[in-house]
């Protein structure tokens, strides 16, 4: 097939898809016990060099129990999807865990504001970045859990995002109609908070999933973080609400009130005066590294995390805030 024109972004995964199969042919599809902490998890499945994808949207059922393993273990020169991130994004420059990062979503809180230690590390120059849409990581991912290397798509062309991005334009055999192919991603190890799984890693999630289900199957290692872990016979009762299966995942934690900082639906509220905690003491670098010896490296786990920001009664106050927006909303 001849190439029309191709951005000059580095592709910074392997996008053979026959190459992803014979790695997954080699996991395991064992109904076994995964239950861990976080802490083994990362210590097992997440390593110096590994590009890292992470679930969730926005602040929305985000994995901090894990973002900020990596960074307490101190993970150094990963490769990471900036698809929709923003606190993850924010917790991962802290510790700098990467540096190779594929663009589309990154920086900003939404509405919150930029993240100035975000900002200061992505100016660095000590980067390496290729240019996507959040469109586009989803297309790669979707691409990767189809098992093929790559996805025609029509976004992109006409624009800078293009030009710096490792997409290539292509024509159409059947129509002689341009698109732009985007190769697959298969991240090495992914992170995906949930609302409940069994202790073999059958997960369900509730509200919006974006492409944590692509993500699960295009991951080569993933873990799964919950905010609770409930009986196989409930999962096997109602199979229809598991999204993620069990063979697809390599370890599952407990972690209650995983995404906080962040917000679960229908669980608990996002902590907004923490968030906006963050985004103060990161503009002065004395302040910022006291908040994070206070909050990541002076805690042994996402309990303690908890208990240093108001413990039980700050997340019944959250989960009451959450409640009252479904009630309105109803």
């Amino acid at each position: 097939m001849d190439i029309i024109k191709q951005g000059i972004g580095k592709i910074f995964t392997n996008p053979d898809a026959d190459a992803a199969r014979a790695f997954f042919r080699t996991k395991s599809r064992k109904m076994e016990n995964k239950l861990m902490s976080p802490k083994e998890a990362v210590e097992k499945f997440c390593h110096d060099g590994d590009y890292l994808t992470i679930g969730g949207f926005g602040a929305n059922r985000i994995p901090t129990a894990v973002c900020h393993e990596l960074v307490r273990q101190g993970r150094k020169n990963m490769g990471f999807a900036g698809h929709t991130s923003t606190h993850d994004f924010q917790i991962l420059c802290a510790g700098k865990v990467f540096d190779k990062l594929d663009i589309a979503y990154i920086i900003g809180l939404e509405a919150r504001g930029l993240s100035p230690n975000a900002r200061k590390y992505m100016q660095s120059g000590e980067v390496e970045v290729c240019e996507w849409t959040n469109y586009t990581l989803s297309a790669r991912l979707k691409a990767a859990a189809m098992g093929v290397s790559f996805l025609p798509i029509r976004n992109m062309m006409g624009t800078d995002t293009f030009t710096y991005s490792g997409a290539k334009m292509i024509e159409c055999p059947y129509t002689g109609v341009k698109y732009a192919a985007v190769p697959a991603l298969y991240p090495d190890v992914a992170a995906i908070h949930v609302h409940e799984a069994d202790v073999y890693g059958n997960c369900r999630i509730r509200g919006i999933s974006i492409s944590d289900l692509d993500l699960a199957r295009a991951a080569k290692r993933l873990i799964i973080t919950a905010e609770r872990i409930i009986r196989n016979e409930d999962i096997r009762q109602e199979p229809t609400y598991t999204v993620i299966p069990y063979y697809l995942v390599d370890a599952v934690c407990e972690v209650p009130y995983g995404s906080y900082p962040g917000n679960m639906y229908a669980e608990y509220f996002s902590d907004e005066d923490h968030l906006r905690e963050w985004l103060k003491v990161e503009k002065d670098p004395a302040a910022f590294k006291e908040f994070l010896d206070k909050n990541i490296y002076g805690c042994t786990s996402h309990f303690d995390y908890l208990r240093v920001n108001g413990g039980m009664e700050k997340m019944w106050e959250l989960r009451h805030q959450e409640l009252m927006v479904l009630r309105n909303a109803k």
